[in-house]
């Protein structure tokens, strides 16, 4: 049977070329995406194209509700669910910790936190041994500024990556005797358009020839290390974390 990923804002950047290598490699895909219904379909048209598998649904992953509903989409469309991908996160402009209020924080807290978790818990009750599962993986994507700290930049958005690491760490040791492998990747500078969201679209350039390998990364060359760490490849892995920052 088809391998079977779901995975989190899945339209654009990191996500979309994930899944469109996952639909290469013969799994069968959901994108997920909260409001950006055009490119999630964008993706699921090349997957379709190229001979693959793919749906998208739309869906909230910071509601509990919505989490559940979208996983039972999977199970119904796809059938059972053997990998997830918890991609979707978001930052917000530029700003030292002493600007920040209350506000930004919940929704930085919600989608970086929240809804890795909330889907991490829908994975396992369908994946587990625990409950009739026969395993799986779930990759978590970080940020090398989970161990940097962003200063005068995204404090709170490195502290959140910081919480999903110590979450696949916790969930790796949870379910390893489950059949679930937990791990994550730390991606560094990758042009995507999350900076945009920042207030510097042009900062992968900017900041990009001063790394040591002198440049900033690409989603795809990301995606290769997400779908490595849900592959067969990676089967004696768990509870590890691959930074991806070109030696940042």
């Amino acid at each position: 049977m088809a391998e079977v990923v779901l995975i989190t804002g899945g339209g654009r950047g990191i996500g979309a070329a994930t899944a469109r290598l996952a639909g290469a490699r013969r799994y069968r895909v959901c994108v997920n995406y909260r409001s950006d219904e055009a490119s999630a379909a964008a993706v699921v048209a090349d997957i379709r194209q190229a001979g693959g598998t793919a749906v998208a649904v739309r869906a909230d992953v910071t509601r509990s509700a919505e989490v559940e509903r979208l996983f039972a989409a999977v199970d119904a469309e796809l059938g059972p669910l053997t990998a997830l991908v918890n991609n979707a996160g978001t930052l917000e402009r530029q700003c030292r910790l002493d600007e920040l209020d209350e506000d930004r924080l919940a929704r930085i807290w919600a989608a970086n936190i929240t809804g890795p978790f909330l889907c991490a818990g829908a994975a396992v009750r369908r994946m587990s041994t625990r409950y009739g599962g026969k395993g799986g993986a779930i990759v978590n994507v970080s940020s090398a500024a989970s161990r940097l700290g962003s200063p005068n930049e995204y404090v709170d958005y490195a502290a959140s990556k910081g919480a999903l690491d110590s979450m696949t760490l916790g969930l790796a040791l949870e379910v390893a005797g489950e059949g679930i492998r937990v791990n994550a990747v730390r991606p560094g500078l990758i042009h995507t358009d999350i900076h945009a969201l920042g207030g510097e679209p042009g900062r992968v350039d900017r900041v990009g020839p001063g790394l040591p390998m002198g440049r900033g990364g690409e989603p795809e060359e990301i995606a290769e290390s997400i779908l490595f760490l849900l592959s067969p490849a990676s089967s004696y892995t768990t509870g590890a974390f691959l930074d991806l920052a070109g030696g940042r």
